[in-house]
């Protein structure tokens, strides 16, 4: 029965100089029980879809045409007020930015009350039980009802806007990108979580995301956005797996994966279309290798395929398996093949020996009368690592293992507390000693949002310009500089976009802005902090390859600081995982994907989703948060969630030992492919009497 109907939908957005047609004629229908997928790059409408159907467009946003059916009500005809009923009772709304969508000023409990009591005539009491009932639900301690958004992580946080979401167990959830930003170990949690909910429940799903791989294995059908246009749709099986629009080969082979290290992503190259006027012919056409005379004149017609559930806008359709076979090629796309060879890494560049970097807790005045220590975060604790020139160093880790820091610290843009940290031939104190210039020019560092690090009320010129005049850098030939930089980062021709403010690029430009920042000075060394964990696939495919071509012609070392494992293994040569402020294994990058030594490393690499529906993955589950960095458990820090953790895991922390490669080394007494047993030893217990995990509870 179907549930949800969306029929030629268009929705604009008014400007103060043109019209933006950003939804044109979308249709699609949600059955009862049924889970579905709506994807594409950033620009392409499908958030916009979500807004038209909650009533949540901005005040310039119309809808022009079409109707939104829920359960037979139109939903573009109710007031407001009607609206209101509808919303949390029948339809729910899982949004992208947890901590923007929670009061800061309000207990999280009282926020979940607060949807209840708004459409249900309950006591406090009944509330309160069904928000704690919902925390346990979610997997959250219930005894942390009264907490506040900033006391909890961020997989967490969104794990309370989960329980909000489930709070009145709505017929549809709706969720925007529920996971982006957070790690793929927290993904596959929330993920898992929303399913096995929603299963209970019985309700359906409209997921938004750009992450081709959380739709293949999360929904049963999809449709993929492009330029407001839907270019493909129908069961997940036949589009992903045998797509028929060029659109869809591009997204999907721009979906990097761990297992494919060998080859490239292919990324599309140029920008979304547009959206200033009503699309005349095919939205693709520009970026489209296969494009022909006829997709310049019209926009084609979605076309029913053989295949049960399979519609496809393209006027090639019927040629869609050479186009297939063609689009796995970099050179049906203008993307030169580079083949295997490997850049010739030079010499070490910066160079870390047992770096630190502590945070002093605050204290009470009783503790200070006392005399006692202050606890300490130990963010950064004891880090040795080397960067050559012409390569890239991958740094990878869940949410708050310090890897963040770490890049902060090599940067000085924190003092180091402990170690040592020599950068081309110099120790840290030569730069403090009257030499931060001459390290800023050498070293930059590249931001995670390029929102929060491009100043807003500045253009493109002043932007990529300003740091030549504060280092008195090519002065005299500056705008040659400026426009030289933004085309080696493929911002082409560089004139359209020297008068642009941040605003008015999309995010993929608004990043490579950020990066033509960093390289106007031609430094010797980037630090990229999670640079493209906010960019769609292609537009993230795009960047990486920028960087892995910067590090191979113009030969400056990279630390690049991820969550994200399968853009590690396409990006770097070597990779270095964290796990609360410590290295727990590091080596060439091919040997750790392909034969990881640590535990923890095993489940990032398992946590990867795969863009294969039919594929097989078992979901990785680790139980727990990582412990408290105030208080770490004796013996090794992963020993807690690890599956093979034994007595002696608990007893002494393990170095970070040779596995038997030069080029690969873990701290683990029980490395993967180790002969010794990997059942638990169930008496052993940390701290507070917890007992370790049994190898076989692993994805329960």
């Amino acid at each position: 029965m179907t549930l949800l109907e969306v029929d030629n939908l268009k929705v604009t957005y008014q400007t103060d100089d043109d019209p933006v047609h950003a939804v044109n004629d979308v249709s699609f229908t949600i059955d009862e029980g049924v889970n579905y997928g709506l994807a594409g790059e950033s620009g392409s409408g499908k958030s916009t879809v979500a807004e038209a159907l909650l009533g949540l467009l901005p005040g310039n946003g119309t809808v022009e045409r079409g109707t939104i059916e829920f359960d037979g009500k139109d939903l573009t005809s109710l007031s407001a007020a009607e609206r209101r009923d509808v919303l949390w009772e029948d339809i729910a709304y899982i949004p992208q930015s947890a901590m923007d969508s929670l009061d800061p000023v309000m207990s999280t409990g009282d926020q979940i009350a607060q949807a209840i009591h708004t459409h249900r005539n309950v006591t406090d009491t009944k509330a309160c039980e069904r928000v704690r009932e919902l925390f346990e639900i979610v997997g959250l301690d219930p005894n942390r009802v009264d907490d506040y958004p900033h006391e909890f992580s961020g997989g967490m946080r969104q794990r309370v806007t989960i329980a909000m979401a489930l709070a009145l167990e709505p017929d549809l959830i709706i969720a925007d990108e529920p996971t982006t930003g957070l790690d793929v170990i927290v993904q596959d949690k929330i993920i898992d979580k929303i399913l096995e909910i929603q299963e209970r429940m019985d309700s359906s799903l409209l997921l938004i995301t750009h992450e081709i791989g959380v739709i293949a294995e999360t929904c049963d059908e999809l449709s993929i956005l492009y330029g407001g246009k839907v270019m493909e749709q129908g069961s997940v099986d036949n589009v992903l797996v045998n797509p028929t629009n060029p659109y869809t080969m591009g997204l999907k082979n721009s979906f990097p994966e761990i297992d494919e290290e060998d080859e490239d992503p292919v990324a599309i190259p140029g920008s979304p279309p547009n959206l200033n006027g009503e699309p005349t012919s095919c939205v693709f056409q520009d970026r489209c290798p296969f494009a022909t005379d006829e997709c310049g004149e019209s926009h084609p017609d979605p076309v029913e395929l053989p295949n049960r559930n399979h519609r496809s806008a393209c006027h090639r359709v019927k040629e869609s398996a050479q186009m297939r076979q063609a689009a796995d090629d970099p050179e049906t796309w203008d993307i030169p093949d580079d083949g295997d060879s490997e850049s010739d890494r030079g010499e070490v560049i910066l160079e870390t020996d047992a770096l630190e970097k502590h945070y002093e807790q605050s204290q009470s005045l009783l503790s200070k009368v006392r005399g006692e220590d202050p606890d300490h975060v130990k963010a950064v604790d004891g880090i040795s690592l080397s960067v050559r020139r012409s390569e890239v160093l991958g740094v990878a880790g869940e949410s708050g293992c310090g890897k963040s820091t770490l890049g902060e610290t090599m940067a000085l843009l924190e003092e180091p507390t402990g170690g040592e940290l020599v950068f081309d031939g110099e120790p840290y104190e030569y730069y403090q000693d009257g030499n931060q210039r001459e390290f800023r020019r050498k070293m930059q560092i590249i931001f995670q949002d390029p929102f929060d690090s491009l100043n807003p009320r500045q253009t493109v010129r002043k932007l990529v310009g300003e740091p030549l005049t504060i280092h008195d850098y090519r002065t005299d030939e500056k705008e040659q500089a400026i426009v030289e930089t933004l085309e080696k980062v493929g911002l082409t021709p560089a004139e359209e976009y020297l008068d642009q403010y941040p605003h008015e690029l999309s995010g993929g430009q608004r990043q490579r802005v950020a990066v033509a920042k960093a390289l106007v000075l031609d430094p010797d060394f980037l630090i990229c902090d999670e640079p493209a964990s906010m960019l769609d696939v292609s537009l993230k495919v795009n960047l990486l390859n920028l960087l892995r071509g910067l590090a191979d012609t113009e030969d400056i070392g990279i630390v690049y600081i991820s969550h994200d494992l399968a853009s590690l293994v396409q990006v770097s040569d070597r990779l270095a995982v964290m796990y609360l402020g410590r290295v727990i294994e590091e080596g060439d990058v091919n040997h750790i994907a392909t034969q990881p030594s640590h535990p923890y490393t095993a489940s990032l690499l398992s946590a990867a989703p795969e863009k294969d529906p039919t594929a097989d993955r078992t979901r990785v589950l680790l139980e727990g948060e990582p412990p408290d960095p105030v208080d770490l458990p004796s013996g090794c820090a992963f020993a807690p969630r690890c599956p093979k953790a034994q007595e002696s895991c608990w007893e002494s922390e393990p170095a970070i030992d040779e596995t038997g490669d030069e080029r690969h080394q873990a701290a683990c007494y029980f490395p993967e492919g180790d002969d010794d047993p990997t059942t638990v030893d169930t008496s052993a217990t940390d701290s507070d009497g917890a007992s370790s995990i049994n190898a076989d509870s692993i994805g329960d």
